[in-house]
């Protein structure tokens, strides 16, 4: 690779993820302050501060009356409302169950895994902490590089292949469409040492010892 394609190929990559993650913190800032319950303010930054600490406030005060039996009254209550509604009811339960599943799951919760799916082809695919009625492992397979999209697909446990790959590890390669995988090579530059050897004119020890006559 040219010199300058190598400096350009350095630059984006400290740079894109840079901007993405700028672009990422705007959009949520603007989604924030545009919000209806602050607009009769006019700084926005103060809109932002406000809506943060009210939702912060508002999660510590309901996970404190949950704690309580009237708090386990309204949860039943509001479960109850919501499985009314047909349409509702599907994804009201689906985003509690995750909800529930990230926050208090079992130890292998987002355990990368892999599985394989056909033809010996091996897939990355996340433990989810669920079992099928059938006693089947459930795993999220997401897709790359968009991870939001994925299957849900049920396994037999002697097909699922642990790894020691860190849920980073396994993200960055879906992320990355399997170019940011982990490198095994060993870091740094191979130096190749060559031992000098002495030439004809170097002396030995005894060469230096004086003589006696």
């Amino acid at each position: 690779m040219s010199t300058w394609k190598r400096d350009m190929a350095s630059g984006l990559v400290v740079l894109v993820p840079i901007i993405v993650t700028v672009w990422v913190v705007y959009w949520l800032f603007r989604f924030i302050a545009n919000l209806p319950l602050t607009q009769s303010i006019d700084d926005a930054a103060l809109r932002v501060l406000i809506t943060l600490a009210v939702f912060v406030l508002l999660v510590f005060a309901v996970g404190y009356l949950m704690r309580t039996a009237i708090g386990s009254l309204v949860e039943a209550g509001i479960d109850s409302v919501m499985n009314s509604v047909p349409g509702l009811r599907v994804v009201y339960n689906a985003s509690k169950m995750a909800v529930e599943t990230a926050l208090t799951g079992t130890e292998d919760l987002q355990a990368p895994v892999k599985v394989n799916t056909w033809e010996n082809i091996r897939m990355t695919a996340f433990k989810t902490g669920r079992e099928a009625p059938d006693g089947r492992k459930l795993l999220f397979l997401p897709t790359a590089p968009n991870i939001t999209s994925g299957f849900v697909i049920e396994v037999e446990e002697e097909d699922v292949i642990e790894t020691d790959d860190t849920v980073e590890e396994a993200l960055t390669r879906i992320l990355s469409a399997g170019f940011g995988e982990r490198d095994e090579t060993p870091a740094g530059i191979p130096i190749d040492v060559v031992e000098e050897r002495p030439g004809p004119e170097a002396k030995t020890d005894a060469d230096d010892r004086p003589t006696t006559d």
